[in-house]
């Protein structure tokens, strides 16, 4: 907003206009290079919350997120006493991520995005938006159980949380993916179809790293999914 040259301070070495009488007209002065204000520089710096929500490019390296998750796995390992008490904590930092991970996807999606309300749905957007989001590729399956009415199985042959881990023989039933079946139950449960996710490994000679994802639904889903045929 301008500001009449009255308001500003003033200084020394520059002329300082008195009021004119009622006979006489004040007579503007021109602004000299030492009353002038240069322009105050931000000092504010962009952080991670600037940034454009749709931008979808990756933004982290392989590396960089390889040696972030070895962090979370040996901070993890130094308060647990077991296997399972380890894979528990790794799903539940995985849980935080995936409650943000589709809270992201849906702003993303907001213009084409439709409510899931049945359970095919829903997983099979787990299978490829969800994991293509969080790890850079889609799921290699989706299977439902032969037996179980209430499980389904996702499959990844290579699981990106565990290229680099080395797990110790004592601790060889230990997969790390648990991470990952966190994130799944976020999503699952951020839909409002609970469900307890489990990691498993099935190693084959293709590939020794394969893990199973067992997705348990909630028996209050299943009654839903028999309402709605």
């Amino acid at each position: 907003m301008l500001q009449s040259r009255s308001s500003y301070p003033p200084q020394q070495g520059a002329i300082t206009p008195s009021l004119a009488s009622s006979s006489e007209k004040s007579i503007p002065t021109s602004l000299t290079p030492s009353n002038v204000r240069a322009p105050v520089a931000s000092t504010r710096k962009v952080t991670i919350y600037d940034r454009n929500l749709n931008r979808r490019a990756p933004e982290l390296s392989f590396a960089a997120f390889a040696f972030l998750f070895n962090e979370i796995v040996q901070y993890s390992q130094k308060n647990v006493k077991g296997i399972q008490e380890m894979e528990t904590k790794l799903s539940e930092y995985g849980y935080h991520v995936g409650q943000r991970i589709l809270e992201l996807i849906v702003i993303r999606e907001i213009k084409n995005a439709k409510r899931e309300t049945r359970v095919l749905g829903l997983l099979q957007f787990i299978n490829t938006s969800i994991w293509k989001s969080a790890f850079g590729k889609p799921a290699d399956a989706l299977e439902k159980s032969k037996d179980q009415e209430d499980e389904y199985m996702i499959i990844d042959n290579d699981p990106i949380v565990n290229k680099f881990i080395s797990v110790p023989k004592e601790m060889s039933q230990l997969n790390c993916a648990a991470f990952q079946a966190g994130i799944v139950e976020a999503v699952m449960d951020g839909c409002q179809f609970p469900a307890r996710v489990t990691a498993h490994s099935v190693p084959t000679d293709l590939f020794p790293l394969k893990t199973v994802f067992l997705v348990k639904l909630d028996p209050i889903v299943i009654e839903r999914e028999r309402y709605m045929r």
